[in-house]
């Protein structure tokens, strides 16, 4: 017998899914226009495509309930970061968006308990 007692909440797809919502409110209330969520290609995720003015921006989502290991925007690895360039770089190409563009990638990373939830923002996290 499978054990279905656990919240729905407490899935990791649904914690991730509820991290990019709250990340995407909380950069929104900053001005930034969400453009999509969850672009996914064979190179990589990016987990909300969001644009401030004329900047498009990348943005990964990050989400720890302890910093014991570190907080989120110190668990995006040089590997992440590689796939997510490749995968901005796909989504660019597939959109017809040229190299005339600005774009950044941002990092938010929301850390600690539900009740004592923290969010850090990292404009331009990282050099590509």
């Amino acid at each position: 017998m499978v054990d279905r007692s656990h919240r729905r909440s407490d899935r990791p797809a649904t914690i991730g899914h509820d991290a990019e919502a709250l990340a995407e409110k909380f950069l929104s209330r900053h001005g930034l226009l969400p453009v999509t969520r969850n672009y996914r290609c064979r190179r990589g995720e990016i987990d909300l495509v969001m644009r401030d003015a004329d900047t498009l921006v990348f943005v990964e989502v990050r989400r720890r309930s302890s910093r014991t290991f570190g907080g989120g925007v110190e668990s995006v690895s040089a590997t992440k970061r590689a796939r997510l360039v490749a995968a901005a770089e796909h989504y660019l190409m597939m959109h017809r968006i040229g190299d005339d563009r600005p774009c950044r990638f941002d990092v938010v990373a929301i850390d600690g308990p539900p009740l004592h939830t923290t969010i850090d923002w990292v404009h331009d996290a990282f050099d590509t």
